[in-house]
């Protein structure tokens, strides 16, 4: 099932979000292959990372809130507050997806 992780960041921690993003980014790539998607929630200046929204699939509730509570911005304290819920996708994707980066 997939489970969406909302993840919002606690004021002020931009420096630490960017110390930790190669540790982030490497945790990331070890469920590359069930990821639906993911990425920054971002300001309205639509630059600055206020957060994390990403879609991944997981066995169980269990299983998704493991990941996410091994997961190294979790860890190092970056968000403020997160819910991890089940997620069903019935629209096709047609926007919104830009090739990663």
């Amino acid at each position: 099932m997939i489970f969406v992780f909302h993840l919002l960041d606690k004021p002020d921690s931009a420096a630490l979000r960017n110390e930790i993003r190669p540790a982030h980014k490497a945790y990331l790539a070890q469920v590359a292959d069930r990821m639906a998607f993911a990425g920054p929630l971002l300001s309205d200046d639509g630059k600055t990372m206020i957060g994390s929204l990403l879609a991944i699939d997981f066995a169980s509730r269990e299983a998704a809130e493991q990941w996410q509570a091994d997961e190294p911005f979790t860890r190092a304290g970056v968000y403020a507050s997160g819910s991890v819920l089940p997620f069903a996708n019935l629209w096709p994707q047609k926007a919104g997806f830009p090739p990663a980066e």
